[in-house]
């Protein structure tokens, strides 16, 4: 019985703070469903094996029906030919064999072994999985192909999830399966590709190219890609940016790209006017430059002189043409710019600052159809240093101080599909991330090194007399 002054509660009603949560009933399912099941899975699983595994397949009906009809020795005997085949593949036709063969195999196996039996725990503890009325749904795998370089995961969604959510956990999908980096590449609706480098292939410095028997300034030599290919920058039709802190391997891009244009410069069909204010890059070859300036009022002069004779060409071509085509009367001029900060925002005079800044913004945005093309180095992508960088069309960015200043350079969203440039080893000078104007998506790559020996070496061949 309640004590006198005791407050009364019903305890059928809920308190406030209470709600009512339904949950989903637990009905058990009948043992020959769950057989039934099993069955089904197991009918389907060797119905489509054929086609998900057709060399497999083949090769295991094959021995079968040679150990049928012809016993142990009949089976040695195939056995043998096929090793003999192999061997004779293998030594004529290696980089065949490699791709049908080993490559296969490896995929093989790291599907399997890697991403399929790490899949679930990785995207259900980095927030990939998604959950739907008490069930959870993961992103399917669909097929593992293996480079010489990487592995390819190609991985459709789940309905309802966009790639950026992959794009925002890149760092935790590579620690997960234990590769350097992730990239993630979109193939279409709900279909992307995972690509995990098995090592860093940019690990070992790139000595200084050949000089090519022709020059192509749409897609001059200057290093590798992260693939193995190589590099080709485009300087003809574009303008290009490089940013990188001291150290990082400016210098590098820069004379690559010279050294590849060598043999246009020796015919006459393409010049460099180099600007160098700090004295200490470019003056070592300045004996290859139509124009060398390395004070600022002489870089302003350049500037204006090179803004003056593409106005002249466009007003020719006006009416008659649309694109240039490097001739002698006419060549490509390419204006290097060591440390464009230096014109505008470093120097004291601000007549200088605004004159360089006003004649830089000419040529970047008027320059490219009539054969004249910038190509900036920069130290400080911000904005109050270097507020013409919209007007690069292609950007490297090599190695970075702060994650933010790799969008301010390649563009807003590169970092979050793997352009980690504030993450690369000061030990790796030359290795970057670029983003051309053509492909949104980044690509590692690593310039060649041009030493003082190659340097001088270009400049007794390909010097100019007048320099």
């Amino acid at each position: 019985m309640a004590k006198v002054g005791t407050p009364q509660t019903s305890p059928t009603l809920p308190t406030p703070a209470q709600g009512v949560r339904w949950t989903t009933p637990i009905v058990e399912t009948p043992g020959i469903v769950v057989l039934g099941s099993w069955i089904w899975r197991l009918t389907r699983f060797l119905v489509t094996l054929p086609f998900r595994f057709p060399v497999l397949v083949a090769t295991a009906s094959v021995s079968f029906a040679v150990w049928w009809w012809l016993d142990w020795p009949g089976l040695a005997g195939l056995w043998g030919i096929a090793a003999v085949a192999s061997l004779v593949w293998w030594r004529t036709w290696p980089d065949s064999y490699r791709r049908c063969v080993p490559l296969r195999l490896l995929a093989w196996w790291r599907h399997v072994f890697v991403y399929r039996r790490h899949w679930q725990p990785v995207l259900v503890i980095s927030g990939l999985a998604e959950s739907y009325q008490e069930r959870r749904y993961l992103p399917r795998i669909r097929r593992v192909v293996c480079s010489e370089w990487a592995d390819r995961v190609r991985v459709s969604l789940v309905a309802g999830t966009s790639p950026a959510e992959f794009e925002t956990r890149v760092a935790e999908l590579a620690h997960g399966f234990g590769a350097p980096s992730c990239r993630v590449v979109v193939e279409g609706p709900r279909r992307i590709t995972l690509e995990f480098p098995r090592h860093d292939t940019l690990a070992e410095p790139v000595p200084a190219l050949d000089l090519p028997d022709r020059v192509d300034l749409g897609a001059l030599p200057v290093g590798a890609c992260e693939d193995g290919s190589e590099w080709r920058l485009r300087l003809h039709g574009t303008h290009v940016l490089v940013a990188g802190v001291t150290g990082a391997g400016k210098g590098s891009v820069i004379w690559s790209a010279i050294r590849a244009m060598l043999p246009a410069i020796d015919s006459g069909t393409a010049q460099v006017w180099a600007i160098d204010p700090k004295r200490m890059e470019l003056s070592y070859g300045r004996s290859l430059f139509a124009q060398y300036a390395d004070t600022g009022e002489a870089a302003v002069a350049v500037l204006e002189a090179a803004v003056e004779r593409m106005q002249d060409r466009a007003a020719r071509y006006a009416g008659k043409r649309r694109s240039h085509t490097p001739t002698t009367e006419d060549p490509f001029v390419l204006v290097v710019l060591d440390e464009v900060a230096f014109l505008t925002a470093y120097h004291p005079d601000r007549d200088i600052r605004k004159r360089s800044e006003n004649a830089i913004a000419t040529l970047t945005s008027q320059g490219r159809s009539v054969g004249f093309a910038v190509l900036a180095a920069l130290q400080d992508p911000r904005k109050e240093v270097m507020n013409l960088r919209n007007l690069f069309p292609d950007k490297v960015a090599l190695r970075l101080d702060e994650a933010s200043q790799v969008d301010m350079i390649l563009g807003e969203g590169a970092r979050d599909r793997g352009a980690n440039a504030h993450l690369i080893d000061p030990t790796f000078p030359g290795v970057g991330y670029v983003r051309m104007e053509t492909s949104p998506a980044p690509v590692r790559v690593r310039a060649a090194y041009v030493s003082d020996e190659n340097i001088t070496a270009m400049t007794e061949v390909y010097g100019l007399e007048e320099a």
